[in-house]
Formats: C-alpha cells, sequence, structure tokens
C-alpha cells in the first residue's frame, strides 16, 4: 500500500500544470507571481534542440559551431529588448584565450636516488601539466610529503606544520580530508598549487588514493594531452598561475608508490592517515628531476555575450544581478559508440536554455527590478571558467557594482524536482532569498549528497566568489517521489557514464517541468534579490567571504 501510496504521489506531481504546484507568498509581489506561472516548458526544449544540435559541433570556443550558439543566444536576448552590455556597444565581450601543452618528447621525470636516476615513462607513470610561465623549465630537487598539501587554520588543519619546504618539490595527495565540510573540501582540493607556492615549493608530484578511480593517469592522460588554457592580459601574460612552481606532475598508483621506497613512513601508512584525515608532512630521502618543455600551440578567440535589463530604481539601477551560464562544450574528439559529437546538452545547453526562459520572465514583468538584470552567457567553462573568470575579473560594469551572481550549470532535471541544493548559500544573505523561491516553488532544500564531487569549485559562479561577490549555483537535489528510484544514484551514473561523452545529446530522459522550476527559482532569487534595500553580504565569520570578500558586521 505504500508502494501504490508513492507511485500515486509521483504521478500527481508530474501530470500537475507547473503553477499549480506554487504556494502563495506575500514577499513576493503579485506581478512576479503572474510572470512565474508563464513559464514555458517547451521554450526550454526548442532552445535545448536549438544549442545541442549536431549542426553546432560541439560548441567548442573558436569554432563556427561556437559562433551559431553565441549568435542565437545573442539574437534572443536582442529580441526580448535588453540592451547591449559588452564592448563598444555590442553584446559581445572578447576574452582572448591561448592554449599550451607539453611536448612530451623533449620533457621528462626520473627519480634520483644515492646519484642513480630511475627514468619514469610518461603517460603511464606521469603526466606534466603546462607551464605557461616557463617555456622550458629543468628543476632537480628533494620531495617532501605533505599529506593532502591543504593549509586550513580555521579547520585547525595544516600539512605544512613544521615542514620547510622552500626550494623542494612537494608530493601531496589529491582531494581534501572528508571531516571539511563541502565547499570549503572542494576549494582546498583545488588550491593546492597556490599553497605550495605561497610555502616556496619549485614543484608539484599528486596522486590519488588508491580507492580513488576519477583521478587515474589512464583516464587522465588523454585530456591532459589536449593542453591547458589560459586567458591572457592585455601584455599577453596568462592568468591564473603560480610562475614559483616549475615543474607540475601527476603520478600514478605505482610511481607514487616508487617515491615512498626510501622513506621512514610507508605507503600504506600514508594511505591509511590520509584516510583519517590526519595532517602528516616529512621528507621522502628521493630527488625528482622534472624537465618540462611547454608550447603554445594556439590562440583561440573567445568572447562572452552580454545584455542588460535596466533597473527601475534611480539609487538601485546602477547595482546589478549577473546571471550566467556557459555556451561552450568540447566540441568533436574520439568517438563513442559512434558518435563523436560532444552534444553537451546538459552541459551545458540546458542551462543556457533556462537563462533564456529566465530573462523572458523578468522581461514580461509590469515593471522591471529595482537592480539592473545582466545576463551574460559566457566562453571556456570547459577549459576552466574561463570566460566568466575574464568576465568577473574585467566586468563591462563597475565590479564594485555587482551585487549577486546566478549560476546555472548541468542543473540535473532528469526526475522530479522535489528538492534542490543551493550552493553557496550558507555562505551569504542571499540564503534568504533562495528559501523563499524554493517556498513559493515548492521544493525543498537539502544538503549536498555528493560531497566528494567537490561541485562548489566546478562551474562558473566561483568565478565570481574569487572577487568577493556572493554567488549562488542551484542544482537538483536527489528526492524523485518514487521510492524506487535514488535520485543520488542517478546523478552518479549519469556522470560515470553520460557527462562528457557524446551521449550528452537530446536523447535523454529529460523532465521540462522540473526544469521549468528551475526558470521559476532563478528568476524569483534574482527578483528578490533586485527588490531588497540592502545588497547582500557574506554571513559574518564566513569563510569565503573573510577570504575573498566583506563580510557583515
Amino acid at each position: 500500500m505504500r508502494h501504490l501510496t508513492y507511485c500515486l504521489l509521483a504521478l500527481l506531481i508530474n501530470s500537475l500544470p507547473v503553477a499549480s504546484s506554487l504556494a502563495q507568498s506575500d514577499a513576493i509581489p503579485a506581478d512576479a507571481q503572474r510572470v512565474t506561472r508563464t513559464v514555458r516548458p517547451e521554450a526550454i526544449r526548442n532552445h535545448m534542440r536549438i544549442l545541442a544540435n549536431d549542426s553546432l559541433r560541439g560548441r567548442k570556443p573558436g569554432t563556427p559551431g561556437f559562433d551559431m550558439a553565441a549568435d542565437y543566444v545573442t539574437k534572443q536576448l536582442k529580441a526580448l529588448g535588453l540592451k547591449p552590455a559588452g564592448e563598444n556597444g555590442t553584446y559581445r565581450q572578447d576574452v582572448p584565450l591561448r592554449r599550451w601543452q607539453v611536448n612530451e618528447a623533449t620533457s621528462s621525470l626520473a627519480l634520483v636516488v644515492n646519484g642513480r636516476e630511475q627514468p619514469l615513462v610518461y603517460g603511464k607513470q606521469f603526466i606534466f601539466s603546462p607551464s605557461p610561465d616557463h617555456a622550458t623549465s629543468n628543476v632537480t630537487a628533494p620531495v617532501v610529503f605533505v599529506g593532502y598539501g591543504v593549509s586550513a587554520p580555521e579547520l585547525d588543519y595544516d600539512d605544512y606544520t613544521g615542514i620547510d619546504v622552500k626550494g623542494k618539490i612537494v608530493a601531496f595527495v589529491n582531494g581534501a580530508p572528508a571531516t571539511f565540510p563541502s565547499n570549503q573540501r572542494a576549494y582546498y582540493s583545488s588550491s593546492k598549487a597556490e599553497n605550495a607556492a605561497a610555502h616556496g615549493a619549485v614543484g608539484t608530484l599528486a596522486f590519488s588514493l588508491p580507492s580513488d578511480l576519477r583521478n587515474r593517469i589512464e583516464t587522465a592522460a588523454p585530456r591532459a594531452r589536449q593542453g591547458t588554457y589560459r586567458w591572457v592580459d592585455k601584455m599577453g601574460k596568462p592568468q591564473r598561475t603560480y610562475p614559483a612552481i616549475q615543474g607540475a606532475a601527476s603520478l600514478s598508483d605505482s610511481a607514487a608508490r616508487l617515491l615512498f621506497a626510501n622513506a621512514g613512513t610507508s605507503f600504506k601508512d600514508v594511505i591509511t592517515n590520509a584516510q583519517k584525515n590526519r595532517p602528516q608532512a616529512f621528507p621522502l630521502n628521493v630527488s625528482v628531476r622534472m624537465q618540462t618543455q611547454t608550447n603554445v600551440v594556439e590562440n583561440v578567440p573567445g568572447y562572452n555575450v552580454v545584455a542588460m535589463l535596466p533597473g527601475s530604481d534611480p539609487a538601485l539601477k546602477d547595482e546589478y544581478i549577473v546571471y550566467v551560464a556557459h555556451m561552450d562544450h568540447l566540441g568533436v574528439g574520439r568517438p563513442v559508440k559512434g558518435d563523436s559529437i560532444y552534444n553537451g546538452a546538459h552541459d551545458n545547453a540546458s542551462g543556457v536554455a533556462i537563462i533564456l526562459e529566465t530573462a523572458r520572465l523578468f522581461t514580461s514583468l509590469e515593471k522591471a527590478p529595482r537592480r539592473s538584470i545582466l545576463f551574460v552567457g559566457v566562453t571556456g567553462e570547459e577549459m576552466g571558467l574561463l570566460g566568466s573568470d575574464y568576465f568577473a575579473s574585467n566586468p563591462t560594469v563597475p565590479k564594485d557594482k555587482i551585487v549577486a551572481n546566478l549560476t546555472l550549470d548541468m542543473p540535473f532535471f532528469f526526475h522530479a524536482l522535489l528538492d534542490i541544493v543551493p550552493y553557496g548559500a550558507q555562505h551569504s544573505s542571499l540564503d534568504r532569498e533562495v528559501r523563499q523561491a524554493a517556498g513559493f516553488v515548492g521544493v525543498q532544500i537539502s544538503p549536498d549528497p555528493i560531497p566528494e564531487q567537490t561541485v562548489f569549485m566546478r562551474s562558473d559562479h566561483f568565478s565570481f566568489v574569487r572577487q568577493g561577490i556572493p554567488a549562488l549555483f542551484i542544482k537538483s537535489g536527489s528526492q524523485t517521489g518514487n521510492p524506487n528510484l535514488d535520485g543520488t544514484k542517478l546523478n552518479l551514473e549519469w556522470r560515470a557514464t553520460i557527462y562528457h561523452s557524446p551521449q550528452d545529446d537530446m536523447n535523454q530522459p529529460f523532465d521540462f517541468k522540473s526544469a521549468a522550476k528551475h526558470v521559476q527559482l532563478q528568476f524569483l532569487t534574482g527578483y528578490l534579490t533586485a527588490q531588497t534595500d540592502q545588497r547582500p553580504v557574506w554571513n559574518k565569520g564566513d569563510f569565503f567571504g573573510t577570504k575573498f570578500g566583506k563580510t557583515s558586521e
């Protein structure tokens, strides 16, 4: 009987019109409520069909397919009456991108013990990351193991305590302690080169726990060989690099074990300590010679699309809420199941489509919100959040007037939308607006169900967090309304089998009613934020607010 009840409930939820699930809320003006109910699931589907069509060839920056996508987005925003907010009175902001690649034939890595070298095999035992700051680098130095390579004083954790790594190469385990809060775990997993450079290291060696199958050399090598992209400034200097690090390599499990052959602590004990989240640091009694040649492979003429709905309040119209979705994907690549076009339907034609429909809702209001709204389609997300980082670093409006960012990327609408995970909400006053929007739409708010995926660092909202701007990244939760359908399992299976493959196309079981709810959430959260007297603030003592922005008093 319980199973029958669940099934009937799920059927009822999915059969109701989108608007009928909305609860009334005194906090939301009648006009905004009216507009919210006009959302069109079929419009989201149509946008996605166009953006994920084979003719766009995977929308890789620098290709005609990306230009087609950007042109479509521009025309849609222009047709809504939104004003150009790019450079020189256009809808476009140029983003100069450059790609570097390691020359494997002239690059090598060897362990040095008692003057004897043991060369490792490129692509099997190690891979190098390109070094945009060093066309050629040759460094030989002792190796020091530094656990996870993390310094987190606010969490009473520091792998560098009591160890001097100046002029040395540091080896560390990928990831961060599982005891860290989800978003800080994501941050510290991704900031190790910066931390190593701050401690005076000249090189890094990264390896994974034996149980971590996501970062194996076998799977990482093909993508690493495609090179590294960065945006460059007007002087041609690459950004988000650490020149002090002269060589950076990832090691296979077997190569990592070789590092510990002469250490005072066994590899087995190292792994046990890491799994128990214990800081650890000690010399490995081995040196490493790293010789790397990095070549500039290409310059890519990247660009963002930027449009604006001017605000209606004389005092607040010069402040901005920024909506972002990345237009790019991976282009054409290795065939999988007979298909070589990486369409990126979910990643991220879905986010762009939802933002376009969100923009339509804003333009349907009888009166524009008090603050201005920017809609930005960015390039180079798949290359490392490059378009959003460029915009957040070089915005086409005054940076100090950007009060909040809402990013949408792979929101995951493969089942009924009953709960959401609003990444970033717990860090700022935006939590209030997202909760009001969620209550109106009728969805619950849940914690991160997959903290090991370090989602918080993996999309464009983080480019704004780095600039001290409160940001939100809303994704579907794991509730499905069906006791036989585990939402978290479905999410992980999709990531393991479809993510970044040619099978991410329109032949997937998308639930466009759920996609429509994402539009409503995006619209209402941004609208309510645009209407408040006070701009959003970081929570007092918040980690990200303290590190990058200003916390509330």
